[in-house]
């Protein structure tokens, strides 16, 4: 099957102090988030000149794709310029009939995965006649992406003589990873993929003892998220004495403010505090073998090409026009009756 175009969808971000707020009621609206919690994420950006570091690796990314593939790639985001719906209508006036679409998130789950197909479903309802759009596969367990984490892992722990290893990714409610799919397609759950990839690093890189923590948590107190939280993690390695830390952010594809604060700030400070020592394994986003991974993705809908997996999960999150994968696979957890 012939396609036109791939479509880059990623999660967006503010370029200039005066697009934090809007930005920000983008991600949140309808989830009920209190404006105080908005006001404290708005000073973390405000911090890095209002500015993530996410629109321009996302760009320098495409540009690294483009020369490994045939086809012309879009730029389109859920929450910030470019929005999808207006790349989806650029697509559509230069002619493109049938597109590929790459989405940010190595990951299933809800927000790792669903939400892209929404974004698809959403773009395509606001532009009359739009193309075609197929969401390319999960890739959590993609041999170059995990070789790619596993020499930042190398590299960040290489001043240090002893280290703990730990695994971080953004914390999400535990009904919604809960609601992620039956037991026995787990594959799908997103908890259960980080688990997986650390596990493909770690073993990579020759460490049979880490841990898997959380960050970046934004709802309720009330509300039971993804535990424990990679601040309060460096706490209780102090309290057990050890030394040094290595944190590899294995649930991002790129330093999203997520990164260049919760780990390189707070979490960092924190293990200063105690004395430990911290380093920060890179992200795969500038590597050359992501640019790889995403034209090894293509070509397995162009031409055919092996599916390269490294766990039994299920090569799973590809649709077509925003249509789920497997019945359940991903779904948003069910909202409490009021």
């Amino acid at each position: 099957m012939s396609y036109d175009a791939l479509l880059w969808l990623s999660f967006g971000g503010p370029e200039g102090p005066e697009d934090v707020r809007p930005f920000l009621e983008n991600v949140t609206r309808g989830r009920g988030v209190p404006p105080e919690r908005l006001d404290e994420v708005e000073q973390h950006y405000q911090h890095f000149g209002g500015v993530s570091p996410i629109n321009a690796l996302n760009r320098a990314a495409i540009a690294a794709v483009e020369d490994l593939i045939d086809l012309p790639v879009y730029f389109g985001n859920r929450n910030w310029h470019p929005m999808v719906e207006d790349t989806l209508a650029e697509m559509k006036a230069a002619g493109v009939r049938r597109a590929l679409v790459f989405p940010t998130s190595a990951y299933g789950g809800y927000s790792a995965c669903r939400q892209y197909d929404e974004d698809i479903l959403r773009a395509r309802a606001a532009v009359p006649d739009a193309p075609d759009l197929v969401k390319l596969r999960q890739f959590f367990d993609h041999p170059l992406f995990i070789e790619s984490f596993a020499d930042a892992v190398r590299s960040a722990a290489a001043e240090f003589a002893e280290y703990r290893l730990v695994f971080t990714a953004h914390s999400v409610p535990m009904s919604a990873d809960q609601a992620a799919g039956p037991p026995a397609e787990g594959g799908h759950r997103y908890s259960r993929q980080v688990a997986e990839a650390s596990r493909l690093v770690a073993r990579s890189v020759g460490v049979d003892d880490y841990d898997v923590v959380w960050q970046s948590r934004s709802g309720p107190p009330q509300v039971p998220w993804l535990e424990p939280d990679i601040v309060d993690h460096v706490d209780a390695l102090h309290a057990k004495g050890v030394a040094n830390v290595v944190v590899c952010p294995i649930g991002f594809v790129s330093d999203h403010l997520e990164v260049v604060w919760d780990l390189d700030t707070e979490a960092r400070d924190r293990a200063l505090e105690h004395g430990m020592g911290f380093a920060r394994a890179g992200t795969p986003n500038d590597d050359p073998r992501f640019a790889r991974l995403v034209a090894e993705l293509v070509a397995e809908h162009v031409g055919g090409a092996p599916t390269r997996k490294l766990s039994a999960f299920p090569a799973s999150g590809c649709t077509v026009n925003g249509a789920p994968c497997a019945p359940l696979c991903c779904e948003p957890a069910k909202r409490p009756a009021r």
